[in-house]
């Protein structure tokens, strides 16, 4: 083989050999890039809320309560709208809304478009912890007030006294308003909450009222309660007894009714400052007689005043002596007025239950510290409350009374069946209750 063949040759067998390398080398570098994966991305629709019966997502929410000096025009001008649509507003909700009743405290929600302006397009305000009023302006003009969904659930609770009723209750996890309730409402007139004895006990069959399902707001009633004093036990059991005026009382397992006709006081009082005296001499007045009659009970000023009594309004007005002042009269014999008050809450004309709110503590007319002055009418004489033998409350009805009975035992089974929590025997020993200045309405 000639020289120029065995180089040709061997020109073809590299020509072969670099073919062979960049294959290899370019299938290597294949299989050494990485997979690409194709990831799937989720959209998640944010979930609906509702409140006030709108879905919150179709809008921009602004919340705040309402401050010192606004007012609906001034809420709505700081939130950029102008003043012709919000006379437009206040014009198409009048009939509905009085939008000049909002008060300083209470809470507002603006529903607001979801955009740059961010306008407002529905206004709705809170009175209290159930109702809430719309004032919709989105479309037409309309205003409606609705209440919100509250949920009842009933609930037992029994006790041992150790110190008081209310840090029993405190360590038992229960709210102080069923203290309140205990005291003022069910058994003031029978037990006395300031001296209960250490081994005092009490069962409770009550209702708590929840707002939305969540928020607390409060006990609903007490649907029945079993307190054993000084070894002794008071049953009670709350009952309508007329359904036209909505008027319930509580009585014990024989139907006699646990209350009196009228409460001690008007008011949880700090100190009874004056007392019925007809024979009262005033410095001031160069130590001459001026007879006093009505009793004063001192209180700060904003503190509820309440009817003694069931009975109607006779007057609500004001004059330079009395202040403002209420006047009831709760049958042929018995009147009550309540002097001196900050602010009246009835009119005339107006039934009210024993233990409605009828006016606030204030200082209006001739007084000189915050009190409320009440005077008590017998047969048309000014008497000393304290010293009348006040008569009981209305008993059931005899047409009712085996209802009553019927309705009231499976109640007390139930009661009777919630068991103690024992505490270890100790002598008793009467103690002076913490409560005292919790229940003095009732003392």
């Amino acid at each position: 083989m000639d020289q120029r063949r065995i180089e040709a040759l061997g020109r073809k067998c590299l020509t072969f050999l670099t073919a062979a390398l960049l294959v290899t080398s370019c299938g290597k570098k294949k299989e050494s890039l990485p997979v690409e994966e194709t990831e799937e991305i989720a959209i998640v629709e944010p979930e609906d809320t509702f409140e006030f019966g709108f879905n919150l997502n179709d809008y921009i929410v602004k919340r705040d309560t309402v401050r010192s000096g606004d007012s609906f025009g001034v809420i709505m001008e700081r939130n950029r709208l102008g003043y012709p649509k919000i006379f437009q507003i206040a014009e198409g909700a009048k009939s509905s809304f009085d939008i000049t009743k909002l008060q300083i405290g209470k809470p507002y929600t603006l529903l607001c478009s979801k955009d740059t302006l961010q306008e407002p397009k529905c206004f709705i305000y809170q009175p209290n912890k159930e109702e809430y009023v719309v004032v919709n302006f989105q479309d037409s003009i309309h205003a409606y007030t609705n209440r919100k969904p509250v949920t009842y659930v009933e609930k037992e609770v029994a006790g041992v006294i150790t110190s008081s009723i209310s840090e029993t209750l405190e360590d038992l996890g229960i709210s102080p308003r069923l203290t309140f309730k205990l005291a003022d409402d069910i058994y003031a007139w029978t037990i006395d909450f300031r001296r209960l004895q250490k081994g005092d006990r009490f069962k409770v069959i009550y209702t708590d009222k929840y707002i939305d399902d969540s928020i607390y707001a409060g006990i609903a009633d007490v649907k029945a309660a079993f307190f054993e004093h000084n070894g002794e036990p008071f049953y009670a059991f709350e009952y309508e007894t007329d359904s036209i005026k909505g008027l319930s009382d509580y009585f014990n397992e024989e139907a006699n009714n646990l209350r009196r006709a009228f409460l001690k006081a008007p008011v949880e009082y700090k100190r009874i400052s004056s007392r019925y005296n007809l024979r009262r001499r005033i410095a001031l007045y160069g130590n001459k007689i001026r007879p006093h009659k009505g009793t004063d009970f001192a209180a700060d000023i904003g503190t509820p005043i309440r009817a003694t009594a069931n009975g109607t309004v006779i007057k609500s007005a004001y004059t330079r002596g009395n202040g403002n002042y209420v006047k009831i009269k709760h049958n042929a014999t018995y009147s009550t007025q309540y002097l001196h008050m900050k602010k009246q809450n009835v009119k005339v004309g107006q039934f009210v239950k024993q233990g409605d709110v009828i006016g606030w503590v204030g200082m209006t007319g001739n007084t000189s510290g915050p009190h409320v002055c009440y005077r008590f009418w017998k047969n048309g004489v000014q008497v000393d409350p304290f010293r009348q033998k006040l008569p009981a409350a209305e008993p059931i009805a005899d047409s009712l009374k085996t209802s009553y009975l019927a309705f009231i035992q499976p109640l007390k089974e139930q009661l009777d069946r919630i068991p103690f929590k024992e505490v270890p025997a100790e002598e008793d020993v009467l103690f002076e209750n913490s409560d005292e200045n919790l229940i003095s309405q009732a003392h």
